[in-house]
């Protein structure tokens, strides 16, 4: 896939012209925003985000439309867990409602900075060694084993720990004793404080940056191409902020959503090391020569991610449909 400069120049300005339209259109005046209000902004980026792969169609072919919306769905996916973390590191800080909206964003920005330095990364170590198609591979297996554990339970702790960036952060910098409106610096007498408001932008893109770890390997076993992993990621992250307001409240219902992900991400993970094996290099593994092991194509990962999340959604529905019935039931009369 050979992709124009103009193609490059394209996706930042849709990304920058998105950016620009939800500063100036939503958190420049600070604002909880209705149920309605958020629900018409994803769908608004869910149809963005779909249709971008009818031009990546147009310009390139069905097979690069195929992989961006595998990774993109992917992605948006991922995106749901990240908001479990997100929900939790808002409350610690007791962000007001009002100012969500520009916390939100900023990380988010963070985020997409950080992401196309892993994505480049990436790019360039695949280009050089195929062999670490087995490492991402093993590390989605991994995580996958993580996603069911905290399913189970065995791994359930909701309580928010900053991280050592933020720790650091605090040590360093004085930072004021409560919110002072949506400021992220405040000067007095002479000094330059920090708000709690810098720091819960800082932890937001330092928490991103935990499950770009987990992300980025996962879009790479869907398409080795920079221009569309960067997209789909892109596309998937600047729909959080809309996402977060409409379901906050609601992601306790998904009670299945880990071993959703659990099940994709071991999934792709599983097609990573298809594929090293397909094409490997090791030559300390039979020979360097590639073994003859099926390679999974894009339209049976693009089935299995849709398929598999439809499933974790109804089911999740019912079991808490049933549990709420049972409540109600057997509550005293």
């Amino acid at each position: 896939m050979e992709v124009h400069a103009l193609g490059w120049i394209a996706l930042a300005t849709i990304v920058i012209s998105l950016i620009t339209i939800d500063i100036v259109g939503h958190v420049r005046t600070p604002h909880a925003p209705s149920l309605k209000e958020a629900a018409r902004w994803t769908a608004a980026y869910v149809t963005l985000s779909i249709a971008f792969g009818f031009v990546v169609w147009g310009v390139w072919g069905l097979r690069y439309a195929g992989e961006y919306w595998a990774g993109w769905v992917t992605e948006w996916s991922l995106s749901l867990d990240n908001l479990f973390v997100f929900v939790i590191i808002i409350a610690a800080f007791r962000v007001p409602r009002e100012y969500q909206q520009k916390v939100l964003l900023s990380g988010i920005i963070i985020a997409l900075v950080l992401r196309l330095i892993f994505i480049l990364i990436g790019a360039a170590l695949i280009a050089k060694a195929s062999w670490i198609f087995y490492i991402f591979g093993l590390w989605l297996l991994y995580t996958a084993y993580g996603q069911i554990r905290e399913g189970i339970g065995d791994d359930e702790d909701d309580e928010y720990r900053e991280t050592t960036f933020v720790r650091m952060v605090r040590k360093v910098f004085p930072v004021t004793d409560g919110f002072l409106s949506d400021k992220l610096l405040h000067r007095h007498a002479g000094k330059t404080y920090l708000t709690p408001m810098l720091l819960v932008i800082l932890a937001l893109g330092s928490a991103d940056l935990m499950f770009a770890f987990d992300s980025i390997p996962a879009i790479f076993g869907l398409t080795k191409e920079p221009f569309l992993v960067f997209a789909a990621n892109a596309f998937a992250l600047l729909g959080l902020r809309q996402l977060y307001f409409l379901i906050d409240g609601l992601l306790e219902r998904l009670v299945f959503l880990h071993y959703g992900l659990a099940a994709i991400l071991g999934f792709i993970g599983i097609k990573l090391v298809l594929h090293a094996m397909h094409e490997n290099t090791l030559p300390f593994i039979h020979g360097g020569q590639g073994f003859d092991v099926p390679d999974i194509g894009i339209p049976a990962s693009l089935g299995f991610i849709v398929v598999t999340l439809a499933i974790t959604v109804v089911a999740s529905i019912l079991k808490t449909r049933a549990d709420s019935k049972h409540r109600v039931e057997a509550a005293p009369r």
